[in-house]
């Protein structure tokens, strides 16, 4: 056996030091961006365990056993490290709207219940700096607006729609507000086969351009929109591989003939369909529109849904619902009605006044019981989303939406348990994204965390998390939500926003997908 020299023996030391030395200074270099020590939850593959995540760009590349060094570094010791959450129902593409749903872990959010026409218009006042991902399907209504009565996007109002809240605005004027005249065409009026075949193609165009489906609010066009309206949808939408986001008609409480329509069509033309907002459809027969959805899969029909878990609804006092018999259609009467702006509840002699003198106010009606909402929300499969409002400014009230995920985790996880973590976590993420995937590849990395997917992140207390928005004070951030990253980049690190930082995106179908 030959015996080294000492000077040679340390020199391999020294040698072995400054390798290891080097090699720990790669591994930095590889990631951009580690959380460390977290609970990493990711529902496609199951894990539910301590590991520490790798980003480089916008890319999630590492889980480890083992701690990582890297540029950044954020210690997640007791915390949920899960997919960012997928909102696949917001109407609020606004500065003040992205704000508040990245503080509700949102890292994607979505206009996919009302569209938007024209679809890369979409998110103009957000389009050069976006905080989270954003995006929307076609809008057929207002296509069909615009076929029909001409009118530019700020028409019905007579003066120009503001650029930050075009998309909110639109939606307010096609969906909840009844201008009896400058709408009346476009409300009430079938569409003529020529209309029809314009429509179509207005249509085609969106999903060429990369609208993520159609978005489809038929119930407040019921008038107009009849069969072969219906089936011209359908067949596009089957044709394109594109899903249709449904408001469905709604008759008076628990009627199921709206469900029934959609279903038979989707059946027939092999069309994907997702049913919004299941309980305020269902209302008081929501165990028969489950049932109905459960064998409507069974049959082999792609139909999905989703619930958002709160109790009443928002909309302006003007709105064309309650120009019909909204208090048999909502099975309520005026004292289940707030105004908004005071909190103080309707009588009948106030509704006629503020109906004709105060069109522009919105109110709340309560109209749904907190045991549908937790039965909707046990259902497997259905999927969380917000129905964000307008968030314009803090000066005018909104439903508060704006802790829908928050107010999941905080009371249907931890205080109800009526699901687990990682099953509230897979309704938020994965289904949304699974929902989208098919037509959009891009979703295929979303909604997961594993080496791979998209650096979409957030980290949360779970003992902690909690909506805070009141009915009178809905300008509040959910707390318990530590860091959120947007494709890679931190928007919220240590529970604040970090300021100046724009990573998010607008979200398309692949124009090849959508053209096949």
């Amino acid at each position: 056996m030959t015996v080294q020299p000492r000077a040679v023996t340390l020199s391999r030391l020294l040698l072995a030091l400054i390798a290891a030395l080097f090699a720990a200074s790669a591994m930095s270099a590889d990631y951009d961006l580690a959380i460390n020590h977290g609970r990493v939850i990711d529902p496609e593959t199951g894990l539910d365990a301590v590991r520490h995540v790798g980003m480089r760009g916008d890319r999630v590349v590492s889980l480890s056993a083992s701690p990582l060094s890297a540029e950044r570094t954020i210690d997640a010791s007791g915390l949920v490290v899960s997919p960012g959450f997928i909102d696949l129902h917001t109407h609020s593409p606004t500065p003040l709207g992205q704000y508040f749903q990245a503080f509700d872990g949102v890292t994607t959010a979505l206009e996919l219940e009302a569209g938007y026409y024209p679809v890369l218009e979409y998110g103009s006042s957000i389009s050069d700096q976006p905080l989270i991902n954003y995006g929307a399907s076609a809008g057929h209504v207002m296509a069909r607006v615009l076929e029909k009565d001409g009118l530019k996007m700020s028409d019905a109002m007579g003066t120009p729609t503001p650029v930050g809240i075009k998309g909110w605005y639109t939606a307010a004027l096609f969906l909840f507000t009844d201008f009896e005249t400058a709408l009346s065409d476009s409300l009430t009026e079938p569409a003529s086969e020529a209309e029809l075949q314009q429509l179509k193609q207005m249509l085609e165009q969106s999903l060429d351009e990369g609208a993520l489906g159609m978005g489809l609010p038929l119930d407040y066009f019921s008038a107009a929109i009849r069969e072969p309206e219906m089936r011209m949808l359908f067949s596009t939408a089957a044709a394109r591989n594109a899903p249709i986001f449904i408001h469905v008609r709604r008759g008076i409480d628990g009627d199921p003939s709206g469900l029934r329509e959609v279903i038979a069509l989707a059946g027939e033309y092999g069309t994907s369909i997702h049913i919004c907002h299941i309980t305020h459809n269902a209302m008081s027969n929501l165990e028969l529109f489950l049932r109905e959805i459960r064998e409507a899969r069974a049959a082999g029909i792609d139909v999905t849904t989703e619930v958002l878990p709160y109790n009443a609804g928002s909309a302006l006092i003007s709105s064309a619902v309650f120009g019909r018999d909204w208090q048999t259609i909502f099975n309520i009467t005026y004292e289940d009605v707030q105004w908004a702006e005071t909190g103080e509840w309707f009588d009948q002699a106030r509704w006629e006044d503020y109906r004709e003198s105060r069109p522009d106010g919105a109110v709340i009606h309560h109209y749904l019981k907190e045991e549908w909402t937790q039965r909707a929300i046990a259902e497997p499969g259905v999927i969380v989303v917000s129905d964000l409002v307008s968030m314009v400014s803090r000066d005018r009230k909104v439903a508060p939406h704006n802790g829908a995920f928050s107010k999941v985790l905080a009371r249907y996880v931890r205080e109800e348990k009526i699901l687990s973590l990682p099953d509230a976590i897979a309704r938020m993420t994965l289904l949304p994204a699974q929902r989208l995937q098919d037509y959009a590849p891009e979703f295929a990395r979303k909604g997961r965390l594993q080496p791979g997917s998209d650096a979409d992140i957030v980290v949360f207390d779970a003992d902690t998390i909690l909506d805070n928005a009141t009915d009178m004070d809905p300008y509040q951030e959910a707390t318990g939500i530590e860091a959120v990253i947007v494709n890679g980049e931190p928007v919220i690190q240590d529970g604040k926003l970090v300021e100046g930082v724009y990573p998010g995106r607008r979200l398309l179908a692949t124009p090849a997908k959508a053209a096949q």
